[in-house]
Parts: structure tokens; sequence; C-alpha cells
């Protein structure tokens, strides 16, 4: 059994449960079945059979982890092919950067404080939108939960990934601009792989939003808690 715990092993299983968990998704045209979901769900199920730990499972699959950094790094490519295009419509997109950042930190906190929730959890609850570095660095300056922000985080994501588009076309929002935006403020690198799908021009302002929202939760996230009374 120890040839299950191998590095190169593990690597593997990581990139093929996510390989036929695409197929999967492109042959039946299925949204909920989401790679990043079912891989989810396939290795927790596989740690708990083998009884492998977690902390052997991260440690190697670390180099995944560290090519995660240059990858959203590389979300800069598709801005700069719309650079023109953004560029002519800056101060549109910043103002709405700047409401989308505000509702989804307020609404999540007072939804939470409605429902009881403690000043602990509420912290770590409202920089969900985010990407999980920026949503944890901001946790840890208001000592609240990382590693429950970092869960919210994965699940704002998926439910984003899944439900995102359609709910836009439910609220009859049919501007690629405006799809991709949202989607890249709401649901972080998640929802941007989603749009990417759609397109460049998806890509690039779902990378936008990501980008933009990050910068304004990690500015505001402080002073809106404190405003709402919680830090």
């Amino acid at each position: 059994m120890e040839y299950l715990e191998s590095d190169f092993f593990l690597i593997a299983l990581t990139f093929g449960v996510y390989f036929l968990a695409k197929r999967l998704q492109a042959r039946t045209g299925w949204v909920v079945l989401n790679p990043i979901l079912l891989a989810i769900l396939v290795l927790i199920g596989f740690l708990k059979v083998t009884g492998i730990s977690y902390e052997t499972y991260a440690g190697s699959a670390s180099i995944i982890d560290f090519w995660l950094k240059p990858a959203i790094v590389a979300l800069g490519v598709p801005l700069y092919l719309q650079l023109k295009s953004i560029r002519r419509q800056l101060m549109p997109v910043l103002v709405s950067q700047l409401v989308g950042c505000f509702v989804g930190i307020v609404s999540v906190v007072l939804t939470a404080k409605w429902m009881g929730a403690s000043d602990d959890v509420i912290i770590s609850l409202a920089p969900k939108s985010v990407t999980t570095p920026i949503a944890m660095a901001v946790t840890e300056s208001l000592n609240g939960i990382p590693s429950l922000t970092a869960a919210i985080v994965v699940l704002v994501g998926l439910f984003g990934a899944v439900c995102g588009f359609k709910i836009l076309q439910v609220g009859r929002v049919k501007s690629p601009i405006a799809q991709s935006l949202s989607m890249g403020t709401a649901s972080h690198a998640v929802g941007t792989s989603r749009a990417m799908e759609y397109g460049r021009i998806y890509g690039a302002y779902a990378s936008l939003g990501l980008i933009l929202n990050g910068l304004l939760t990690a500015l505001f996230t402080p002073l809106l808690l404190h405003l709402l009374g919680i830090a």
C-alpha cells in the first residue's frame, strides 16, 4: 500500500481525476458536473477509504499549489489583449467593482449577523468572494478563522462556476462584459476559469473583476466591518 502514498501516484491521481471529470462534463454538457467539484469529492473519498492523511496528500501535491501562483499571474495576458477596450470603460468598471465589493461584504455580514453568528465567524465570511490567498490574509489580519475562510472561498467559487451564468440569465444580464465582471467579482479564480470557456473577452473582464475585487476587499473589509460594528 506504500505506493498509494508516493508523490508520483498522488500527483498522477489528481491530474487523472480532473481530466476524467473534464471529459465527463464535456460529454454530458451538465454544468453541475464541475471538474473541480468532482475532483474534490473523488479525492476526499479516496483519502478516506485508503486512510491517507491530508498532510501526506498536500505534501505530494505541493507542486500543483506552486503552479497556482504563476497561473494567477498569467491572467494578466487576456487583460493586456483587451487593454484598449478596458481603458475606454475604466470608470464604469471601477464603479461597478466598488459596488460589487461593498454589496458582497455587507450582504454576507448582515446575513450572518442576523442568523446569530459570532464575530470571528462573521469576519471569516466577509472576504468570501476573493481568491484564497487574499481572503486568508484579510481574515488573519482581523483575527478571524483562516481555515473557515478557505473552505467558504472554495464553496463560493464552485457555486459561481456552476450557477453563475444561469443566475445572470435569469436576471437578464446580457452584456458579455457585465457577465464576465460579475463572475470574476463574485466567484474569483474558479468563476474566472468558467468565464474563460466562453472566450477571450469573457476571460479578460472576469480576470479584471477578480483582481479589482481582491484589491478593494483587502482595502475596505476592515472599514466596513468597523462601520457594521463587527471589528
